[in-house]
């Protein structure tokens, strides 16, 4: 193809760098200076710097006429030269190149064969098969067996030959980005159908008690955080129930707050109560936690529906409301000290309250009232909360909460401040003893 002199001779192993050519090419055509190749498409440098081409060809006639198209295109590029599939081997898995020029008769890899090998070592590499004029349908047949592109090598043209290279290096990335969104996009929904899985269905024998709650993770795109809440009626009529929050905000957090729901309801069922049950629940913490600054606060309640009453236990956690169609007031019991504080010598006291007729007790976590609500440093905090709440006290349970929830983040929102978990519970009887 050129006049000019070419060593041929190179090893199945040698590499050849061509370097960015001069304006008179071999074969006597003048090429274009580099503003004007940088104008046309087939020109235009690597985003990326030079790639690396292995072409795989025993013909050493055809690998010089790839030789001197990489010269004539005017693109720079590393080009590798192997003469069977058994030599090419060692270069696809330590140089990785972003393209292979693969001839589809090697002396060891016939056809779809050679294509398969490199695919299965290189898949990174964009892949180009070179066919004859006679075999153009053994073109097609190695695109829809995976390969990015063919050429024809009795039609090849430097423009064409330096587009097809690059056409088919983006045309890998593209495929690429492609399976990865793909395989997210399984993985964030595989995510959800956990995350959805791993928040509690409430265990209800009878209709004696009502149950309205609301879960916000604080965490972008995630449907489960740190928080926890769970409700378990037992065969002696009581109902139990919890709401708690262990420190932090990561998805580590989130599976140590499904760790000690699932323990808690356990427990509660095996019939752990009171002072043992928060030792269970504790011992479970130490032996979960990544570390012993990981803590847990939660408020433990058993509702005894014929007496109206409602013993809680309070292990650092934020007080609760106990709302009338009349009135709403904050309850703040005894507490003992957070889970994880003090291990195996921490008390919880029990502290039995009665709850009106029509009355019900809303229990929540921190990331309700822990948010911003102006330009300094104020937080919304407990009696904010119940501002809020004495506003609305006979509104049915579902709106009730609902604007508990949304004012408290509208009033976070504006001021700035992150978003953290929140679980809220609301609990009432059914109107009947």
């Amino acid at each position: 193809m050129g006049t000019g002199h070419r060593d041929t001779s190179v090893s199945s192993e040698s590499r050849h760098t061509i370097a960015v050519p001069p304006q008179q090419s071999r074969s006597g055509q003048t090429r274009l200076s580099e503003p004007q190749a940088a104008k046309d498409p087939s020109r235009v440098l690597w985003n990326e710097g030079r790639p690396t081409v292995l072409l795989i060809e025993d013909d050493a006639g055809d690998a010089l006429l790839v030789e001197e198209l990489v010269a004539d295109s005017g693109v720079p590029l590393h080009l590798q030269w192997a003469r069977s599939l058994s030599d090419a081997l060692p270069l696809l898995r330590r140089e990785r190149p972003q393209c292979v020029l693969l001839d589809l008769h090697l002396p060891d890899a016939q056809g779809l064969e050679a294509l398969e090998k490199v695919i299965a070592i290189a898949d990174n590499s964009a892949v180009v098969v070179l066919t004859g004029l006679a075999e153009e349908e053994a073109g097609f047949a190695a695109v829809a067996a995976g390969a990015q592109d063919y050429l024809v090598k009795g039609r090849l043209e430097p423009d064409l030959f330096a587009r097809a290279i690059r056409y088919a290096i983006q045309r890998k990335h593209t495929e690429q980005s492609a399976a990865a969104l793909q395989a997210e996009r399984l993985r964030a929904e595989e995510n959800n159908r956990l995350e959805r899985g791993l928040l509690p269905t409430p265990l209800l024998l009878d209709d004696t008690v009502r149950i309205c709650s609301r879960y916000q993770p604080g965490r972008a795109q995630a449907l489960l955080g740190g928080d926890f809440y769970d409700v378990v009626q037992t065969d002696d009529g009581i109902t139990h129930a919890v709401v708690g929050d262990v420190s932090g905000h990561g998805p580590y957090e989130a599976a140590l707050g499904v760790c000690l729901r699932v323990a808690w309801r356990s427990f509660v069922l095996a019939g752990s109560r009171g002072q043992h049950l928060l030792e269970l629940l504790e011992q479970v913490l130490v032996a979960e936690r990544s570390g012993p600054e990981i803590f847990a606060s939660l408020t433990s309640l058993t509702f005894r529906t014929h007496e109206r009453t409602v013993d809680v236990m309070r292990a650092g956690h934020p007080g609760f409301l106990v709302r009338t169609p009349d009135d709403v007031r904050l309850e703040e019991v005894q507490p003992g000290p957070v889970l994880g504080l003090l291990p195996k010598a921490a008390e919880w006291p029990t502290t039995r309250l009665t709850v009106p007729d029509g009355g019900a007790v809303v229990v929540f976590t921190d990331g309700l009232i822990e948010g911003k609500t102006g330009s300094g440093p104020e937080r919304l905090g407990e009696e904010g909360l119940l501002a809020i709440a004495r506003h609305h006290p006979d509104l049915p349970a579902d709106e009730f909460v609902d604007i508990l929830l949304n004012t408290a983040q509208s009033l976070a929102a504006e001021a700035g401040g992150p978003s953290d978990d929140i679980a809220l519970l609301n609990l009432e009887w059914n109107g009947h003893s």
